[in-house]
C-alpha cells in the first residue's frame, strides 16, 4: 500500500454518476496520474491518498486509489496557487513558486512593501517586479477571497468569477447559504455548492439545501429538453440527489412556488373530471411562461387571407408554367396553404420536394411584391437553404440581431429584434424546424407581427431540438394550425440509397446490407479498436477522393459521449491520428483537453458575447457580429500562448479570438454526438456502432444520423445493432406542454 500526499493540478475525466474520477495529483515529486472513487473533487484540493500502483497498458502507470483524505491547503500553497493562477498578468506557475520559494509567509508584504527585492529573482526586471506589485495590490481584496474560496476546493478560475460576481459580500455568502451560487455563477452547480455547504457544517436537511437541491433538479431537466417535470419524477430525482425521503420535500416545492421560481398546474384526468388530478406538473417559471407566450402568439399570427382561392389557383398555374414545374397534389396544397393562411407547417422526410415547394413559394409570394426573409438555426443548415434557394438565408439568431443573452430569466433585450422592434418583412420561411428550441421559438415569434406569413419547415421525425421544448412536434400535434406532409420520394432522390434507406428506416422496414450501393455501406465489425482503425483509414485514405472533400468535412457521429465508441475517447484518438503533435504546431493544454493548430472544434454552448469577424487577406475587416453558438464547428488557426489567445475559423471564414479561460466553451468534434449534427449536412459520414442502451438507441435516432449525409455515409460495427435501432421506435420521454398550452386558445 502507497501513501501520497499533493494537490489536484487538474482532473482529466470523471463520471458524475458514480464518482470515478481520473486526475493528476502535483507534489514535490512531480505528478502522478490517480483513479479511484470520489463524492466530489476540486482542481487544487489539498488530498492524502493511499492505494497501489497499476500498469494501464494505454495510460501506463496509475495510483489506483483506495482511500483518501482531505487536508487543509497549506497557506504558502494557496498563495502559490493564487499568484501562478494567471490572476496577475505576466506571472506564470514558474516564477509564482521561484517567488513563494525565496520569500515564503513573507510573500505578500515584500509585494506591496518592497517590490523591488522581487528583481532577485531570475527572470524577473525592477520594471516587471512594479508591475506585479501594482496588479497586487489592485487585486488585494480579490486575493483574499480566493485564497479563502481555495479551502473549499474551488479552483482559482471559478473563484475569480465568484468574487467578480459577490465582491467582498463573499464571506458572507459562503457561510449562510452557499447555495444561492449555484444559481447565480455559470459553472457551478448544485453539487459543488452542496459540497462548500458540508465543509461550512451546513445539515443536510437544511431548507437552503432541500429547496436548492429540487430547484436544481428541474433545472438540470430542462437540459435533457423538458419543460417540465411530474411533481412523482421531481420529488423521486431529488430524494435521490439529496438523500431525503421524497415524502418529505413536498412542502418544499410549495415554498418554490410562492417564491415564484416555479409553476404548479395540475392536470385533470380526462376520465375523472371531477376527482383529484392525474397529474401535478412543476415548471421553472421561465419556461412556463415562455410555452404560454409562444402559445399565444402562434394562435395570433394564424389569421386568414382574403385572396380568393381561384385566384391563386390562377397565379401558382402560371409559376408552374413559367418555370417548367410539375408540383405534386401535396406540393400544390402547402402552396396554397401558404398564401391562404398566416401560419404554416411544411414537414417531410430526404427527397420529398420540401426545397421545391419553398422555392415555389419564394416565385409566388415575389411577384406579389412581398419581402421575404429565409433563416434556419444554425450557419450550416442557413448555407444549405441559401444554396437550395437561391436567396439568402441567415440563422435565425442573426436574423433577429442578436445584443445580449436572450437565454436569460426577464432578459427582453436579449435581440436588437422584438417586440418593441419587428422584423420588417410579409413572408419569413424557417428551415430545419425540429432544431428550434422553445427560447429560440419565442424570441422569434416576438419579433414577428401580426399579418406576416411565417412558414415552418422540417421534418419532425428527426431526433428535437438539443435545448427545451418540442416546438415543432407539438405544433403539429396541436391539430390547430395548418400542417401539409409530403411524402412522394422524387426520381433524383430515388437514385440515392442514402435517400430510400431513411425512409426504410422511418418505416421500421428492414435494410439489406449487401454494399453493392453507391452511397450507403456498412462494414461488419465486432471489435472497437478494429472499428476505430477502419474510421481512420476511411478518413485518411478512403472517402475524401471518393466525395471530392476534405478529411475535415468528413463526420465522425456516434451515440453516446462516454464508452469505447463515444465521443470522447473518439476524439482523442482522431486527433492523433489526424491531426498528430508537430513542433510547428503550438498546442494548449485545457483542463482533460489538448487543442493544437488544425484541430476541428466544436462550440459547446450559446455564447452571445463572442465577437466574429470576415477579413481579406491584407486584414481588413469586411463584415462583423456577435455570437457563436451551441453546435458550430470550425479549425484551430492560431494559439498565442504570450497573449493567452486561441483563434478559431468558422463557417464563412468567421474569425473569433477565445481567452484561454474561455476555453471550457470548446472541444474537439473529429467525432460529434448525432444530437449535435442536428441540422447539418457532410459530404460523407461515418457511425461507429455497437450494442448500447435501448432508450438511445432507437429509429429516431438512426434517421437523423442516415440524413445528415450528403453523397455517402459508411456504418461500421454490429449489424444486429442497426436492425434493432430500425425495429425499436421507442422515445425518450420529453415533458412538453405546448400543444395544450395551443389548444387552450
Amino acid at each position: 500500500m502507497e501513501s501520497v500526499t499533493g494537490y489536484v493540478d487538474h482532473i482529466v475525466y470523471r463520471n458524475e454518476d458514480n464518482g470515478y474520477t481520473v486526475f493528476n495529483l502535483s507534489n514535490d515529486d512531480g505528478e502522478v496520474t490517480c483513479v479511484g472513487n470520489f463524492n466530489y473533487l476540486g482542481e487544487g484540493e489539498l488530498l492524502e491518498l493511499s492505494g497501489e500502483y497499476i500498469n494501464h497498458s494505454v495510460y501506463g502507470t496509475q495510483l489506483k486509489v483506495s482511500s483518501h483524505q482531505v487536508k487543509e491547503p497549506e497557506d504558502l500553497i494557496s498563495i502559490e496557487r493564487y499568484l501562478g493562477s494567471g490572476a496577475i498578468k505576466g506571472l506564470g506557475a514558474k516564477l509564482a513558486s521561484r517567488i513563494v520559494m525565496k520569500f515564503k509567509d513573507d510573500t505578500f508584504r515584500i509585494i506591496e512593501e518592497e517590490p523591488e527585492r522581487l528583481a532577485e529573482i531570475k527572470g524577473i526586471s525592477e520594471r516587471i517586479a512594479r508591475e506585479i506589485s501594482e496588479q497586487v495590490e489592485e487585486k488585494k481584496d480579490m486575493r483574499k477571497a480566493m485564497i479563502f474560496l481555495q479551502k473549499y476546493g474551488i479552483s482559482t478560475t471559478l473563484s475569480a468569477k465568484i468574487y467578480q460576481y459577490y465582491g467582498p459580500r463573499i464571506y458572507t455568502v459562503i457561510e449562510e447559504n452557499p447555495y444561492q451560487i449555484a444559481d447565480h455563477i455559470d459553472g457551478v452547480g448544485f453539487k459543488t455548492a452542496d459540497e462548500i455547504a458540508a465543509k461550512v457544517g451546513i445539515h443536510t436537511d437544511s431548507d437552503f439545501r432541500i429547496r436548492s437541491g429540487l430547484f436544481y433538479t428541474l433545472l438540470q431537466s430542462v437540459q435533457e429538453g423538458h419543460v417540465y417535470l411530474p411533481q412523482s419524477i421531481l420529488l423521486r430525482r431529488a430524494g435521490q440527489l439529496l438523500g431525503v425521503d421524497a415524502a418529505d420535500m413536498e412542502k418544499y416545492v410549495m415554498d418554490l412556488c410562492v417564491e415564484k421560481k416555479v409553476i404548479l398546474k395540475e392536470v385533470k384526468d380526462e376520465n375523472n373530471p371531477d376527482g383529484a388530478p392525474a397529474e401535478i406538473r412543476v415548471y421553472p417559471a421561465h419556461y412556463y411562461f415562455l410555452e404560454l407566450n409562444t402559445a399565444k402568439m402562434l394562435h395570433d399570427l394564424n389569421i386568414d387571407c382574403e385572396l380568393p382561392e381561384s385566384v391563386i389557383e390562377t397565379r401558382l398555374s402560371d409559376i408552374e408554367k413559367g418555370e417548367d414545374l410539375s408540383l405534386d397534389e401535396k406540393q400544390h396544397q402547402a402552396v396554397i396553404e401558404s398564401v391562404k393562411h398566416g401560419l404554416l407547417v411544411l414537414t417531410g422526410g430526404p427527397g420529398t420536394g420540401k426545397t421545391t415547394t419553398i422555392n415555389t413559394m419564394i416565385q409566388f409570394f415575389e411577384r406579389e411584391g412581398m419581402d421575404i426573409f429565409l433563416a434556419a438555426p444554425t450557419g450550416r443548415a442557413a448555407k444549405r437553404m441559401t444554396e437550395a434557394t437561391g436567396y439568402e438565408a441567415q440563422t435565425i439568431h442573426r436574423l433577429l440581431e442578436v445584443s445580449g443573452n436572450p437565454e436569460e430569466e426577464g432578459n427582453i433585450n436579449g435581440f436588437a429584434k422584438n417586440r418593441e422592434n419587428p422584423l420588417e418583412a410579409d413572408v419569413i420561411i424557417i428551415d430545419e424546424m425540429s432544431m428550434v428550441d422553445l427560447p429560440l421559438m419565442h424570441a422569434l415569434l416576438s419579433a414577428v407581427i401580426v399579418g406576416t406569413r411565417l412558414v415552418l419547415v422540417g421534418d419532425v421525425n428527426q431526433l428535437p431540438s438539443v435545448g427545451a421544448g418540442s416546438v415543432l412536434k407539438d405544433i403539429i400535434e396541436s391539430k390547430r394550425f395548418p400542417v401539409v406532409k409530403l411524402t412522394k420520394i422524387f426520381r433524383q432522390a430515388g437514385e440515392s440509397d442514402i435517400v430510400v434507406n431513411a425512409h426504410k428506416i422511418n418505416q421500421g422496414a428492414p435494410i439489406e446490407l449487401n454494399n453493392k450501393s453507391r452511397d450507403f455501406f456498412f462494414l461488419k465489425r465486432s471489435d472497437a479498436n478494429m472499428i476505430i482503425s477502419n474510421i481512420i483509414t476511411l478518413i485518411q485514405e478512403k472517402l475524401p477522393r471518393y466525395v471530392d472533400a476534405d478529411k475535415n468535412d468528413i463526420q465522425v457521429m456516434t451515440p453516446m459521449r462516454k464508452g469505447l465508441l463515444g465521443v470522447e475517447r473518439l476524439n482523442h484518438i482522431l486527433q492523433e491520428y489526424l491531426n498528430p503533435p508537430d513542433r510547428q504546431k503550438a498546442e494548449k493544454e485545457w483542463g482533460d483537453k489538448l487543442f493544437r493548430v488544425g484541430d476541428k472544434v466544436m462550440q459547446i454552448r450559446n455564447n452571445y458575447q463572442l465577437e466574429w469577424e470576415i477579413t481579406t487577406k491584407f486584414g481588413l475587416t469586411v463584415d462583423k457580429g456577435m455570437g457563436i453558438f451551441n453546435g458550430d464547428m470550425g479549425i484551430v488557426t492560431e494559439i498565442n500562448t504570450y497573449r493567452e489567445l486561441l483563434t478559431m475559423e468558422y463557417d464563412e471564414k468567421r474569425k473569433v479570438n477565445y481567452q484561454f479561460s474561455q476555453l471550457d466553451e470548446l472541444e474537439l468534434a473529429y467525432a460529434i454526438t448525432v444530437h449535435k449534427s442536428q441540422g447539418s449536412e457532410y459530404p460523407a459520414v461515418i457511425i461507429p456502432l455497437l450494442p448500447g442502451p435501448r432508450m438511445l438507441y432507437n429509429r429516431n435516432l438512426l434517421y437523423t444520423a442516415v440524413t445528415r449525409a450528403k453523397k455517402c455515409i459508411t456504418i461500421v460495427g454490429s449489424e444486429e445493432t442497426f436492425q434493432e435501432m430500425i425495429q425499436n421506435s421507442s422515445e425518450q420521454k420529453r415533458y412538453t406542454s405546448l400543444d395544450e398550452r395551443i389548444a387552450e386558445f
